[in-house]
């Protein structure tokens, strides 16, 4: 229980460890941080996360999960599949261009702890290639897209798109000519899949 009477749950605990990595960064972010900030012992904090790597695989996995979840309504839309393909492809770049962009402090701490988060990010790249295939599988059912094996055309897909998803290339998504970029890529992907 924390001093102003609420209890302490996971959700709190992450919600608290993205404000210290905000103020603090990565490297000097801790646990007795977070447990100062939700005014707890940091013994209460290790009760719901073991050990500060688990904490820190945690907030990156909420991170990450709160882009998934919104490329899967995309995925799952009514859409035709190759304007649900060109929504789900502009809804990542959107969204990766916004979290560098609105927050670059914390987009700075995440693409550290991305680099710290195998599980987290091995997940995460399964779970938006999944949503790819999907489409994809969709796309070749209605006779729009060919593709022998959509789970190979999905990781195809999204390797040709890193350059706009992929946080090494932040400092180019505000560039002048990444619109463009995207729109060129986007375009010739399209038309690599129809049928």
């Amino acid at each position: 229980m924390s001093p102003t009477g609420e209890p302490l749950t996971g959700e709190r605990i992450l919600e608290a460890t993205e404000e210290v990595l905000r103020r603090h960064g990565p490297a000097k972010a801790t646990v007795v941080d977070v447990a100062r900030a939700l005014g707890v012992s940091h013994g209460s904090v290790y009760r719901h996360f073991r050990t500060k790597a688990a904490l820190r695989e945690a907030v990156t996995k909420r991170w990450l999960d709160r882009t998934a979840e919104a490329l899967a309504e995309i995925a799952a839309g009514d859409r035709d599949p190759e304007a649900r393909l060109r929504a789900w492809l502009r809804g990542l770049f959107d969204a990766k261009r916004r979290k560098a962009g609105d927050d670059p402090e914390l987009f700075a701490t995440y693409t550290v702890l991305t680099g710290e988060s195998g599980e987290a990010v091995a997940a995460h790249i399964a779970e938006l290639t999944a949503q790819l295939a999907r489409i994809v599988r969709e796309g070749v059912a209605a006779g729009v897209f060919a593709a022998t094996d959509p789970e190979t055309a999905a990781r195809a897909v999204f390797h040709a798109t890193g350059r706009f998803h992929d946080p090494c290339h932040a400092p180019e998504w505000a560039r002048p000519e990444a619109a463009a970029d995207f729109a060129a890529v986007v375009e010739l992907v399209v038309r690599g899949l129809r049928a």
